[in-house]
């Protein structure tokens, strides 16, 4: 089954973000396949590339790195969310910037879509 997943909340907002990307490990160990994670309004927080959690928190940020550069996964950040949030670059390894049209194209290829955040 084909996925996308959309995460809408930054990475320390809620344990949304997360959450998802714990569920996109646990679809890619049962071998589904991901078509896209898009991060959208406050998701887009998710990308910051000079986060910095206490060291005895998780490190959301590096998570979704390492599950994009293992699996060769799409991390895509609305491009207007992050210009209005100012989160437009340096984005981490692995996002990029993209419209809402490449959200709908990879939702129309897609099974299934979730939505992670409020």
């Amino acid at each position: 089954m084909k996925y996308t997943l959309i995460v809408k909340d930054a990475p320390y907002q809620s344990q949304a973000a997360d959450t998802a990307c714990r569920f996109a490990h646990a679809l890619i160990a049962e071998g589904h396949e991901l078509a896209q994670v898009f991060f959208y309004f406050e998701g887009v927080f998710n990308a910051v590339a000079n986060a910095e959690p206490p060291q005895d928190d998780r490190h959301v940020i590096n998570n979704w790195t390492k599950l994009a550069l293992e699996n060769e996964l799409e991390l895509v950040v609305c491009s207007t969310a992050a210009q209005r949030r100012g989160v437009a670059k340096p984005l981490a390894t692995g996002f990029r910037l993209d419209t809402l049209g490449r959200l709908v194209e990879a939702v129309s290829l897609s099974d299934r879509v979730i939505t992670f955040g409020s």
